[in-house]
C-alpha cells in the first residue's frame, strides 16, 4: 500500500467534530423550522434524549477503536492483496466491499438479539427525525458488531482505512432521517433514500426487518430484503412495544435489562444461547414475539399496524 500505514488519531477526532457539528447544527434546524411552520409537532424531548444520548456515548471511547474489529490487524498482516489507495478502483472496491459488511452488519444487527440491545436505541425514537441519526448505544464497541467488517481487513484494507470508510458510509446516512423528505423516483430501489430508511425504521408489521443498506439497497434486493414505503402505510416509528420515557439511561439500557431478565430464567445452555443470539423476541417454547410470529397474527395482516 502507498499511502501511510497508519491514521493520526488526529484526524479521525477532526472527523468526528465535524460529523457532530452537521448532525447536532442540521437536526437542531430541523426542529426550529418544522416546528416554527406548523408542519410537525417536533418531540423536542425526544430530540434532547437523542443529543445526551449521543455524548454519553463518548464513555464507549475507553476501548480502543481497533480493538472493535477483532482480529482484523491480524487480518491485514496476512492479507491476500495490497491495494493502493492512491488509485480511484481501490477505493470504489473498499465502498462495495464495506457495503456488503455493512448489510450484514445491519441485519445481523435487528435479528440476533445481543446485536439488536444495543442497536435497538438507536430505534428507540417515536418521531423520525435527524435526531434520531445520532442516538445510537453506547456499548457496541463491546459487543463487537464490528466484526463483520474485519474480513475486509485480509482483503488488504489497513483497519484504519476501513474504520474511516465506516464513518463516512454513517455520515451519507445522516440526512436519511428525514420524515419530510419526498421519494426520490429512479433513485428508490438503488440508493439508501429517506423513504427506504422510513420503512427500516418503521415498526409497522409489513415495514419490519427491511432495507439493511448503508449508501445503497442492491444488497436489499439481492437478499430479498427490500420493501418500499407504501402510500397506504403510514409508517409508525418506534420499537414495536414503543418505549415512552425520554429518560437516556432507560433508553440506553431498556433492552439489555429484559435481556438479562430473560437469561435469567434460562434453564440450559439452549435457553442461553437462545436467548442471546435468537432473534428479538425468542422465547424457548417457540411462541415469543419475534418478527416471524408477529407477521403471522391475523390481526396484524389484517390492520396493517
Amino acid at each position: 500500500m502507498s499511502t501511510s500505514k497508519r491514521m493520526e488519531p488526529a484526524l479521525f477526532v477532526r472527523i468526528y467534530l465535524i460529523i457532530a457539528a452537521v448532525a447536532v447544527g442540521s437536526s437542531l434546524l430541523e426542529g426550529v423550522v418544522l416546528t416554527y411552520t406548523g408542519r410537525r409537532d417536533y418531540d423536542w424531548k425526544g430530540a434532547m434524549a437523542s443529543l445526551v444520548i449521543a455524548a454519553g456515548r463518548r464513555i464507549a471511547d475507553f476501548v480502543p477503536a481497533l480493538l472493535a474489529l477483532p482480529g482484523a490487524a491480524w487480518l491485514y498482516e496476512h492479507r491476500v492483496f495490497t491495494w493502493n489507495m492512491r488509485e480511484p478502483l481501490s477505493w470504489i472496491v473498499l465502498f462495495f466491499a464495506l457495503e456488503f459488511a455493512y448489510y450484514w452488519f445491519h441485519r445481523a444487527s435487528h435479528r440476533v438479539r445481543w446485536f439488536w440491545a444495543n442497536h435497538a436505541v438507536h430505534h428507540s425514537p417515536n418521531q423520525f427525525n435527524l435526531s434520531a441519526a445520532y442516538r445510537l448505544g453506547w456499548l457496541g464497541k463491546i459487543t463487537l458488531t464490528l466484526i463483520f467488517f474485519s474480513p475486509l481487513a485480509w482483503l488488504g484494507f489497513a483497519p484504519q482505512i476501513i474504520l474511516l470508510a465506516f464513518a463516512i458510509n454513517l455520515l451519507y446516512q445522516f440526512w436519511i432521517h428525514a420524515e419530510w423528505i419526498p421519494k426520490l423516483g429512479l433513485l428508490e430501489g438503488v440508493i439508501n433514500s429517506p423513504s427506504a430508511h422510513r420503512v427500516h425504521h418503521a415498526s409497522n408489521v409489513e415495514y419490519l426487518d427491511a432495507n439493511y443498506g448503508g449508501v445503497l439497497v442492491i444488497f436489499d434486493r439481492l437478499f430479498g430484503t427490500y420493501v418500499a414505503e407504501r402510500d397506504d402505510i403510514t409508517p409508525r416509528y418506534g420499537w414495536v412495544q414503543p418505549i415512552e420515557s425520554h429518560n437516556p439511561l432507560r433508553i440506553a439500557f431498556q433492552q439489555w435489562i429484559n435481556l438479562f431478565r430473560d437469561l435469567r430464567k434460562a434453564r440450559s445452555l439452549r435457553e442461553v444461547a437462545g436467548y442471546l443470539f435468537g432473534p428479538p423476541g425468542w422465547q424457548p417454547d417457540g411462541n415469543g414475539m419475534t418478527t416471524e410470529i408477529y407477521a403471522s397474527a391475523p390481526r396484524f395482516r389484517r390492520s396493517g399496524q
